[in-house]
């Protein structure tokens, strides 16, 4: 039975071999199978043919490029997720506190929010099995809550201020997932968006918070893509076009196999006219750098920050017979100036994961001098004529250094053991009414609400009660952005992300940078033209 199945993928890529009429390929991948039947047949151990195949698969995709990789089905549902826009399950947005699924906010008109889950409860059974206490992981709370639409859970919770438990029975149904973080107005003229990443869903919602913006008098926008890995590229064009006049060229495509494939703006977008800033940093890759490329080509909007993490390369999904698949690259990425987003992985994959550490201690996060491309990667922009670079990723118009100023030891173990953000969530917990009969909304909040020596006192004795000791040196260098989070957690925890934006923006370089732009437009588009003596070819 197993040499029938080896015969069989023999036969089936040979099929595939000989109507690519390549004669190499069919000889090595009828190679490829005749290793696989005699390890079946005489290897000294028994061995998992699936595992060595997926092996084989992986090493040789690595082979080619950073990006082409294997999926297992498993990874592929968990992949594809968060880009289509949505899941099933029961609507919660929770955490794992003290050993108990704490409920940070049911999700507004989903099942849990509908049966009156509220935030600040504890789930302590789950179809009548009891979850607390017992060191239930996320993943394990994943199982337990999420499910097919139309399916029954039983949550029984424990309520602040109440004695009895309380059972809910939940039908399960399709939960949203957002890809815009944020969405507020800053002041009379300025709107800020933050879009987490490319899904299905992104253009709907940015649409629906653009117009909100506009109803409210805004004109300018600040988008905000830093962190923003990429997703769908027919997404990242249709937000490019968005903000880019008909018949502007957006991003083209071009492989050996593939042929140059153009995308250009078609119909009138939501954001034609105003003034736009767009944030990148590192962590901006793919479709972020789709569309910050093509508003940087087209002098569209001023994009500030750092370079773009670099990744030009486009995938195409190839499904497998057991429902895995690979991810192939089979095209690159340029924008229309004709710049190759892609940075260099000649190198190998290794080096190639290494680049963004490098960056770092070659000092490129804090100085913009640290930066030397060579004459063959300048180009020029397509309306101003402005000196740009190509080389992989995206180069700001303004460098906006990371703040280091902050950075601790003892900063760094309160984010990263999870302390802060447990010290809120209990912090809410315990005065979520009083906080909201004080502050009513976020701008009563963020004028009125400060975090005081009491509250940094409990944080401290709280992180010392984790196993984190006191560090009073290092608090002080630390204090000023501890107390910001602290102060934004507890925005997030009774309203939601764009309550926290709101508040740490306000102590964030790039948000205040492109402020600053907003305010003195005439004045830095003059000084960033003066800027570029270059004589244009």
């Amino acid at each position: 039975m197993k040499k029938l199945g080896f015969l069989l993928i023999v036969t089936v890529v040979a099929s595939f071999s000989y109507r690519l009429n390549s004669q190499e390929l069919y000889e090595q991948a009828f190679k490829f199978g005749k290793v696989l039947e005699w390890i079946d047949n005489y290897y000294v151990d028994t061995v998992s043919q699936e595992r060595l195949v997926e092996r084989a698969i992986i090493q040789l995709l690595k082979e080619l490029d950073p990006h082409s990789s294997y999926l297992t089905k498993d990874e592929v549902d968990k992949m594809n997720e968060p880009l289509q826009g949505n899941f099933e399950g029961i609507g919660i947005s929770f955490n794992i506190l003290e050993d108990t699924i704490f409920v940070i906010s049911p999700i507004s008109g989903g099942p849990s929010e509908r049966v009156g889950i509220l935030a600040g409860d504890r789930i302590v059974k789950v179809d009548g099995n009891n979850v607390a206490g017992i060191g239930i992981t996320n993943e394990r709370v994943f199982e337990l809550l999420r499910g097919k639409k139309g399916t029954r859970v039983n949550v029984t919770v424990l309520r602040r201020s109440m004695i009895q438990l309380l059972d809910f029975d939940i039908v399960r149904d399709k939960i949203p997932i957002f890809s815009i973080d944020a969405s507020y107005k800053v002041d009379d003229k300025t709107g800020y968006i933050k879009i987490n990443r490319f899904s299905l869903t992104t253009i709907d919602e940015f649409k629906t918070a653009v117009n909100s913006l506009k109803k409210d008098n805004v004109t300018d926008l600040i988008l905000d893509l830093t962190g923003n890995g990429g997703g769908y590229l027919e997404i990242a064009t249709e937000l490019a076009d968005q903000f880019l006049e008909n018949g502007r060229l957006i991003v083209y495509t071009e492989g050996v196999n593939n042929p140059k494939r153009e995308y250009y703006a078609t119909k009138e977008g939501e954001f034609e006219k105003g003034k736009l800033v767009v944030l990148i940093d590192e962590g901006s890759a793919s479709a972020s750098e789709i569309v910050s490329g093509a508003i940087q080509d087209w002098d569209r909007g001023i994009i500030i920050g750092r370079r773009s993490f670099g990744k030009g390369l486009v995938q195409r999904r190839c499904p497998l017979p057991d429902q895995s698949e690979i991810r192939l690259t089979i095209a690159r990425y340029y924008t229309p100036t004709g710049r190759l987003i892609q940075k260099p992985y000649d190198k190998g994959k290794d080096e190639y994961d290494m680049e963004i550490s490098r960056r770092y201690n070659h000092g490129e996060f804090i100085s913009s001098d640290s930066i030397q491309l060579p004459d063959s990667l300048k180009y020029y922009t397509l309306k101003n004529t402005r000196l740009v670079y190509g080389g992989g990723g995206i180069m700001p118009d303004l460098f906006v250094p990371m703040d280091t100023s902050y950075y601790s030891v003892y900063y760094r173990d309160l984010i990263r053991l999870g302390i802060l953000n447990q010290f809120v969530l209990n912090y809410v917990d315990q005065h979520r009414n009083e906080l909201l009969r004080r502050f009513p909304n976020i701008d009563d909040f963020k004028s009125k609400f400060a975090v005081d020596t009491k509250i940094m006192n409990s944080l401290i004795a709280y992180a010392k009660e984790q196993g984190l000791p006191e560090d009073p040196s290092q608090f002080a260098v630390s204090e000023k952005q501890i107390k910001t989070l602290t102060k934004g957690y507890i925005a997030r925890d009774l309203w939601s992300s764009s309550e926290f934006f709101e508040i740490v923006n306000e102590e964030d370089a790039k948000f205040r940078t492109a402020l600053s732009i907003l305010k003195n437009w005439d004045l830095y588009e003059v000084s960033l033209l003066a800027g570029n003596d270059e004589q244009v070819p």
